[in-house]
C-alpha cells in the first residue's frame, strides 16, 4: 500500500518505524516545522522528522494544511491511505476524503473514553486502572471515527506519563501494522463507537498548579499524571518547583494542607486535604532533579513550613 504518514513527537516514531520496518511503501511523512528550543533557540526537528530523513523519505513540513495547494500535493502521490498519530493538528475534511482505505488514526485510549489531545495524561491523573490504545477510521469529528482494532493494558501504580507513553507508543506501532493489513485483505469490519465518551483536553501550563487540599491519592494521580508536561508545580519560600516523584504515605487524617510534616534523608511529608504525601524528587526551578529532603535541608527549612499551590 501506498502509505503518507502525519506524526509529529516521540509517540509517533515506533508507528513509523514499524511500517518502515514491514516494507509499507511510505511515499512521505508530513510532520510539523522544525521548532526553536533551548537557550540558544536552536531550530530543532521533531522526531518523526529525524526517523524519517535517517530512511531517505520525503518529508512535508507545511505551516498550513488547509487550503488546495496542499491537498493537491497530497493527491499527487495517490495514497491508499493515511496514517495519522499525534500529528498535533486537526486535519481538514479534502485530506480525509482523498484516500481510497480512508485516513487512519492510532489514538491513546479505549475510545469513546478520553477523546482528545491528552489522553494517557488525563487518564492517570483521574486514577484510571487501564487504558489501551485505538485504531480509528477519522471523520470530521473529535475522535468519533469508526473503531477499527483495540488493544488493553493495565496503568502501572507507579507509572506516569511519560513511561505509560512510551509504552503506548509501542503498542499503537503494532496495532497500527496489523490494522493496515486488515484493511487491505478486508479481514476489519469498521464498527461505531459505543458507550459514553469522556474527554481529555490539551494540557496547559496552568493546568499543573498543585492545589495540596485535594486527597493525597489524587495529588499523587496528579503528580504522576502530569509528568513531563506541564509537570505539578507549588512553591516553597518564594521559589518555584516541580514535584517530580512522589508517593502516598497516609490516606487519612486532616492537618494544614502543604504543611511540612516530617525530613528524612530523601523525602518529605506533607500534609494534603486528606492524608499526608510523601514527596521524593523535585526540581527547582532552573535546577536538576533532587531529592525533596536534599532541597529542604538546603533551605533550613523545619517541620511546619509550608508548599504553597504557587
Amino acid at each position: 500500500m501506498r502509505v503518507i504518514f502525519f506524526g509529529t513527537p516521540d509517540f509517533a516514531v515506533p508507528s513509523l518505524k514499524i511500517l518502515l520496518d514491514a516494507g509499507q511503501d511510505v511515499v512521505a511523512v508530513v510532520t510539523r516545522p522544525d521548532r526553536a528550543r533551548g537557550r540558544g533557540r536552536r531550530l530543532s526537528p521533531p522526531p518523526v522528522k529525524e526517523l524519517a530523513e535517517a530512511g531517505g523519505l520525503q518529508v512535508i513540513q507545511p505551516a498550513a494544511i488547509r487550503g488546495r495547494e496542499f491537498a493537491g500535493e497530497l493527491s499527487s502521490l495517490r495514497p491508499d491511505v493515511i496514517v495519522v498519530v499525534a500529528y498535533g493538528r486537526i486535519v481538514p475534511p479534502p485530506i480525509l476524503k482523498l484516500p481510497p482505505l480512508g485516513c487512519v488514526n492510532v489514538h491513546a485510549s479505549l475510545l469513546p473514553k478520553y477523546r482528545g489531545a491528552a489522553p494517557l495524561q488525563w487518564a492517570i491523573i483521574n486514577g484510571e486502572k487501564k487504558t489501551g490504545v485505538t485504531t480509528m477510521l477519522m471523520d470530521e469529528g473529535l475522535d468519533t471515527g469508526d473503531i477499527l482494532l483495540q488493544q488493553e493494558t493495565e496503568i502501572g501504580e507507579e507509572e506516569n506519563a511519560m513511561a505509560l507513553g512510551e509504552r503506548l507508543s509501542v503498542l499503537g506501532g503494532s496495532l497500527l501494522s496489523r490494522t493496515l493489513e486488515g484493511l487491505k485483505n478486508g479481514a476489519i469490519k469498521p464498527r461505531p463507537q459505543s458507550g459514553e465518551p469522556s474527554y481529555a483536553p490539551p494540557m496547559k501550563k496552568q493546568d499543573g498548579r498543585i492545589e495540596w487540599s485535594l486527597p493525597a491519592r489524587d495529588l499523587f494521580n496528579f503528580i504522576r499524571g502530569t509528568y513531563p508536561w506541564p509537570g505539578a508545580y507549588c512553591s516553597f519560600q518564594d521559589e518555584m518547583v516541580t514535584v517530580v516523584r512522589a508517593s502516598v504515605a497516609e490516606e487519612d487524617g486532616d492537618c494544614v494542607p502543604g504543611a511540612v510534616m516530617g525530613i528524612s534523608a530523601g523525602a518529605v511529608s506533607v500534609c494534603t486535604g486528606k492524608g499526608i504525601l510523601q514527596v521524593l524528587d523535585l526540581k527547582p526551578q532552573g535546577k536538576k532533579v533532587m531529592s525533596a529532603g536534599a532541597f529542604i535541608r538546603g533551605r533550613r527549612a523545619r517541620e511546619g513550613a509550608v508548599f504553597d499551590s504557587g
